[in-house]
């Protein structure tokens, strides 16, 4: 594997918590990862609908003016489809604020 290769392998790395998939990035110019909310909240609050569950969430932090959910980016990161998608993503400072 050459160096190109093992970039992008840690690029989108795939994390496993409690052997499930939770997506990732790393952004080497602010040395971090990001990690996908949807699959976060999936893997902690074990409910089928991750994405409703996520929009629902989003909306009550917006409405009590809770500042992390605008700190939130989106990146295009691959989904279930296999297709690339916009996803919302923390990194580890923002996941401890919104958990």
């Amino acid at each position: 594997m050459n160096k190109l290769e093992k970039y992008k392998a840690k690029e989108t790395a795939i994390k496993l918590f409690n052997e499930k998939q939770i997506r990732t990035h790393w952004d080497e110019e602010q040395e971090k990862w990001y990690f996908s909310i949807v699959d976060v909240v999936r893997v902690l609050t074990e409910t089928i609908d991750s994405q409703w569950y996520w929009r629902e969430l989003k909306q009550r932090l917006k409405q009590e003016g809770n500042q992390t959910v605008t700190n939130c980016h989106t990146l295009k990161m691959i989904a279930a489809d296999g297709k690339m998608r916009l996803s919302d993503i923390a990194d580890i400072e923002q996941l401890f604020r919104l958990i």
